[in-house]
């Protein structure tokens, strides 16, 4: 690191310390450039060249934070949350909550009440895996084991919804991706709980082709935003739908494997076994 690079690091800590520190007076571009003796244009590149998203983006992933600190108290009402984040009304509060969220705070409040939810078990050849639906469609499909305790998990996402150990019709059509060619995904439905941003790069990782691999890069030029990756790579460390949304199939652009929320052996197989029955489906094509 040079001392051009010390000196960059330096300001967008101290930015990031203000923005922390002063989120409740929702502090404007040019505010926080001032406070670190900068140019709002330039702060604006230095910043999102280093932290990965804009200033903007940033505050408000603070302040929501802090607004779904407020709203756990069961007391706080919509209004009283705004106050005590800095928003001028329970519009902006709902604005903020669509779109770093992707629902309103009053869903937030609720974790899902009323929401029933069924959960069933299935074997795979990678191992038990827990299907999780609505009436929608699929909400969660994780793998669950002695280090993975996908019911824990799905109660996490959801921790006021009824859940109902039941197989529906909609799971057995997940199960489609272990029997058959599931180039055709008509037949399953999802129903899921994401902010605008992360719901895109799911909708991305269904476009990568069977057998396929793409790096975080690639995820980010696909979706027009080349510098990214790192916001990709959170979005898609938070995809709640395994195999299906298929983000085993995203890797490091040095080729290694990198993380994977259900461990790097299963990533490793469902790559490899994907990539066997490209090779047989291309074969019968001929």
């Amino acid at each position: 690191m040079n001392a051009q690079d010390v000196v960059n690091y330096t300001r967008i800590a101290d930015a990031i310390a203000y923005i922390q520190d002063n989120f409740t007076k929702q502090p404007t571009l040019e505010d926080i450039a001032k406070e670190v003796n900068l140019s709002a244009f330039h702060f604006q590149r230095l910043f999102t060249n280093w932290a990965g998203v804009s200033p903007k983006k940033f505050l408000q992933f603070v302040s929501v934070q802090h607004a779904k600190k407020v709203l756990k108290t069961s007391q706080s009402t919509l209004f009283d949350t705004a106050y005590e984040t800095g928003l001028s009304g329970t519009g902006r509060l709902h604005d903020l909550f669509m779109n770093i969220e992707g629902m309103t705070p009053g869903d937030y409040k609720n974790q899902g009440a009323h929401l029933v939810i069924n959960y069933s078990y299935f074997d795979t050849i990678f191992g038990k895996i827990m299907i999780a639906s609505t009436q929608k469609g699929i909400c969660y499909m994780g793998f669950s084991d002695a280090t993975n305790d996908a019911l824990s998990e799905l109660k996490s996402i959801f921790p006021k919804a009824i859940l109902v150990h039941q197989t529906d019709e909609l799971q057995q059509n997940a199960m489609i991706i272990y029997s058959q060619d599931w180039t055709n995904m008509k037949a399953i439905k999802f129903h899921l709980k994401g902010s605008p941003f992360q719901l895109k790069i799911w909708e991305t990782l269904l476009r990568i082709p069977l057998g396929t691999v793409a790096s975080y890069g690639d995820i980010a030029k696909e979706i027009g935003n080349p510098k990214a990756s790192r916001a990709v790579g959170s979005a898609i460390g938070k995809n709640p739908v395994a195999c299906l949304i298929p983000c085993h199939r995203i890797i490091q652009s040095s080729g290694a494997l990198g993380n994977y929320r259900w461990g790097s052996s299963k990533k490793m197989a469902l790559i490899g076994w994907e990539a066997a029955n490209r090779t047989i489906q291309n074969k019968g094509a001929k």
